[in-house]
C-alpha cells in the first residue's frame, strides 16, 4: 500500500506549511514588540510562545509528510 500523499496533497501540504511559517514569524515579530515595549502582561506573552511552539509542532509533522522515508 502506498502511504505517500499525491502531488496535489504534496502542494496543499506545502502550502499549510507555508501559511503556518507566516504565522510563526508574525507571532515571533509579536513576542519581541511586546517584550521590547516592556509589556508587563507576561501570561500574554507565554500564550503567543506556547502557541508559536504548537505551530512549530505542526510545521514539522507535516514536513515529515512530504519527506520520503530512507529505508536505512
Amino acid at each position: 500500500m502506498n502511504d505517500n500523499p499525491s502531488e496535489a496533497d504534496q502542494d496543499a501540504i506545502r502550502a499549510e506549511v507555508e501559511r503556518l511559517r507566516l504565522e510563526h514569524h508574525d507571532l515571533e515579530a509579536a513576542i519581541e514588540a511586546l517584550i521590547a515595549v516592556g509589556a508587563p502582561d507576561q501570561l500574554q506573552i507565554q500564550r503567543l510562545k506556547k502557541r508559536k511552539l504548537v505551530l512549530r509542532d505542526r510545521i514539522v509533522f507535516l514536513e515529515d509528510q512530504i519527506t520520503p522515508d530512507i529505508i536505512a
